[in-house]
């Protein structure tokens, strides 16, 4: 909140309050992740501080181990497979709403959105009842197609953001020199929403890295995930090898979050004309 030219007493407390406020939210939530971290790096074969020595005897724990190398391998098979579809299906449930002008839009919409206010153990327990009488469970197939549906709310709200500030005479405009919808959509739309999708494709991407609810439903032994091997791990073992897998985790959110922020920045840099786009707008 920007103060005006000539703040109140009330005004500039409330400002500051705000600051505060959000300072004290922010350590909340990296506090707990930081406290962790550290003892990735652990000499000892437990939990304690402080650390008596330094050492990366926990990673090479976890990239030499059968087990976590599966999981990791499986996440990024659901992960990768997951975010291809949410996109397709996302851009083109984006490209509907922002086009469509009928009856019940809000109540599509909805259902669309519902995966992001269900609890996640309804989610689970109704995927697997849903997918057990067609052989999904225990198999990559269901778990890509469950974490799919959780993924493609995001796709849709992202793109749908971006589709906001597209000017929609310049569609009529490509369609009056001649294209056809899907070469107007490649040629000119496209290029100029494609960061607010890659936008979209990375926070699919960041959904499925995260889920565990719905992995403990669907997934056998040969399709379990990094984020299920470590929620297990916490009731079976007390290896530090955890809090490796959890700063790679941590890595990978990092990476995702900064490239979001990078991406919305240079979608609003196109959509306001400062930065030419990506793709070519004529062939």
């Amino acid at each position: 909140m920007a103060l005006p030219a000539f703040p109140t007493q009330g005004q500039i407390l409330a400002h500051w309050g705000l600051r505060v406020l959000g300072v004290l939210r922010c350590c909340y939530l990296v506090v707990p992740i930081l406290a962790f971290l550290p003892l990735s790096f652990s000499a000892q074969s437990f939990f304690h501080y402080p650390l008596s020595g330094l050492s990366l005897q926990w990673y090479r724990d976890f990239f030499t181990s059968p087990l976590w190398l599966l999981s990791f391998r499986n996440t990024f098979i659901v992960g990768i497979s997951t975010t291809i579809l949410a996109t397709i299906l996302g851009v083109l449930a984006a490209l509907g709403l922002w086009r469509g002008d009928f009856p019940g839009r809000g109540i599509v919409m909805t259902v669309i959105a519902l995966p992001l206010i269900t609890p996640s153990i309804i989610v689970g327990v109704g995927t697997f009842f849903t997918f057990a009488p067609f052989g999904l469970t225990n198999s990559f197939t269901g778990l890509i197609f469950a974490h799919t549906a959780l993924a493609v709310p995001f796709v849709v709200i992202t793109v749908l953001a971006t589709l906001s500030g597209f000017d929609r005479t310049m569609l009529r405009a490509a369609s009056s020199l001649g294209a056809d919808p899907v070469t107007a959509f490649r040629k000119v739309m496209l290029p100029m929403i494609l960061p607010g999708v890659f936008s979209g494709a990375l926070f699919a991407l960041a959904t499925s890295f995260d889920e565990v609810v719905v992995t403990l439903f669907l997934a056998g032994p040969q399709q379990r995930t990094l984020p299920r091997l470590m929620f297990t791990a916490t009731a079976d073992n007390t290896s530090l090898t955890l809090t490796a897998a959890a700063a790679i985790m941590v890595a990978m959110s990092l990476f995702l979050m900064l490239s979001v922020e990078w991406l919305r920045r240079r979608s609003d840099r196109i959509l306001r004309g400062k930065e030419e786009p990506t793709l070519p707008i004529s062939a």
